[in-house]
């Protein structure tokens, strides 16, 4: 039999970011994001997303 390739996927998430903050705060991110139905990571990514789009200068190409 021969293998087919395997599937990828485009916006694969396969980097980790580890950040140290005070347990108060990390407790409170938690019940906020489930308070609105959503997920910590979700909304680090989204943070994270809109920080680069904001701060990007405009000679630097943007990597899609």
């Amino acid at each position: 039999m021969t293998e087919l390739p395997k599937k990828t996927k485009v916006n694969k998430k396969d980097g980790q970011l580890l950040i140290r903050i005070s347990i108060a705060e990390r407790d409170e991110f938690i019940h906020l994001c489930d308070t609105l139905d959503t997920s910590a990571a979700r909304e680090l990514r989204k943070f994270i997303r809109s920080f680069i789009k904001k701060n990007q200068s405009a000679d630097t190409p943007t990597k899609e």
